[in-house]
């Protein structure tokens, strides 16, 4: 067996608005509650494990993830809709506007909990020839 991602636990202010915000955002659904957790699940049967603790324990972190052009659409439809702020690059230099690296697009945004988000729609480094 290779080794994969099967799940990450996310901490959250919330976990019920940090997980329907994210599976609102990108189309995908609230899998499962197990004790602390609510789960969405990725198409790579990954699941984000959303749990609720103390504000000050919570450091933000940075999660990417890789959608198609239909997806970073449709989300970053939602995104300007709502008036969620966002920028094309991770400094927080480009207000508004997404990026194009590596020929793809690309945008980050803070989830309710202040992690930094970003979708992309082509890899670092492009997809292999």
């Amino acid at each position: 067996m290779s080794v994969e991602l099967n799940h990450t636990i996310i901490h959250a202010r919330d976990n019920r608005e940090s997980a329907e915000f994210f599976a609102d955002l990108l189309g995908l659904e609230i899998t499962s509650e197990w004790g602390p957790f609510i789960a969405v699940e990725l198409s790579n049967e990954v699941t984000l494990d959303f749990a609720t603790v103390p504000a000050d324990r919570i450091t933000p972190q940075h999660y990417a993830f890789l959608v198609s052009e239909d997806e970073f659409t449709a989300a970053y439809e939602k995104i300007k809709a709502r008036g969620i702020e966002h920028w094309a690059d991770p400094r927080r230099q480009q207000p508004g506007e997404i990026n194009t690296n590596d020929g793809g697009r690309g945008v980050y945004f803070l989830d309710p909990s202040a992690h930094a988000m970003e979708i992309i729609t082509v890899p670092y480094g492009g997809f292999p020839a």
